[in-house]
């Protein structure tokens, strides 16, 4: 198959891309580089099959040509990160909903297949844990930015969703939960590998809040295995599918497992939100999928627990700082 992949130069894009070359298909990356790197891509320049362009989803005229030669189109790119959705909420909502309805718009002519990665963000205050699809979803107040993240992919849900009724445009809707793993940056708020790069380096661990909220971290691999399996399966058309893992940690923890698995003699510390945002800043005390769908459709069951993941973040981590010299 010829697949597209918005945001491919990011985290998740990058690791999408590799294995679909390794499984035979061709693709074809776009990202504008804003929150993602050169450097994830950089391996895979020169590999058959494999074409990259630096330049924005906004431009129609480019879209149209690369959406037209695509079969798949995994539409990744998109604001991502609790820092970058604080700080700049224009950038956030008009990248997630106005992207979003590009790829669609141009799918649309040709019915060409789209996954548009969403977010367990969109489930918001919810407390009615495990999350379901089709479960209401629960948002701030529109005076707290935080919440503009999780209001632009539910947008983007609905539009996706939308163009599948209306049109017959066949798209499936991938919810996320915390997908962690090799490549991922902590510059814009991801928490694992910002304690795992704080662990290392000796500096205090900061953990935001009183550090009880807890999370379900996936390892990419186990995402890419999934989105590999729902690629080809016609029943995942029309349906929003939570993707992650059941096991859950406390802030509090996951700091300490970091701090154990490294050796690290760093101080673990909390910072109350409204200095590590903004004031009012609200957060979920946990999140955490009911992953009964996936399983009914693909058989799937994540494969890498915490532990492991957290040993592969920090190899990762370590290689890197080698070849740095540890900056």
């Amino acid at each position: 198959m010829r697949v597209l992949i918005t945001g491919g130069a990011g985290f998740i894009g990058s690791h999408l891309s590799e294995a679909l070359l390794d499984a035979g298909h061709q693709v074809a990356v776009i990202d504008d580089l804003s929150t993602g790197s050169i450097e994830n891509i950089l391996h895979l320049k020169g590999r058959p099959g494999f074409e990259s362009t630096i330049d924005t989803v906004f431009n129609d005229q480019l879209m149209a040509e690369l959406v037209d030669r695509a079969d798949v189109i995994f539409h990744l790119a998109a604001a991502v990160g609790v820092k970058l959705i604080v700080q700049e909420p224009v950038h956030t909502i008009e990248t997630n909903v106005h992207g979003t309805e590009v790829v669609l718009r141009l799918a649309a002519k040709k019915k060409k297949l789209v996954f548009v990665a969403s977010t367990s963000e969109v489930y918001g205050k919810s407390v009615h844990v495990p999350f379901r699809e089709d479960a209401d979803l629960v948002m701030g107040a529109t005076s707290r930015h935080r919440w503009a993240y999780a209001c632009s992919k539910a947008l983007d849900e609905f539009l996706a969703l939308a163009y599948w009724k209306q049109k017959q445009l066949p798209v499936v809707v991938v919810r996320f939960f915390n997908t962690v793993g090799p490549r991922q940056t902590g510059q814009y708020g991801m928490v694992l590998p910002t304690f795992v790069r704080q662990a290392l380096s000796g500096e205090p661990i900061t953990v935001f809040g009183d550090g009880t909220q807890s999370r379900s971290f996936t390892d990419v691999s186990d995402v890419i295995g999934a989105l590999l399996k729902l690629m080809v399966l016609p029943a995942a058309v029309g349906e929003v599918i939570n993707v992650g893992n059941t096991g859950e940690v406390t802030m509090r923890g996951l700091a300490e497992k970091i701090k154990a698995a490294t050796g690290s003699a760093s101080e673990i510390v909390t910072i109350p939100y409204d200095q590590a945002y903004e004031a009012g800043f609200e957060d979920m005390p946990r999140r955490l999928p009911d992953l009964t769908k996936i399983h009914r459709l693909i058989g799937y069951e994540p494969k890498i627990a915490l532990d492991e993941i957290i040993s592969r973040v920090i190899d990762s981590e370590r290689a890197r700082l080698a070849v740095t010299g540890g900056r």
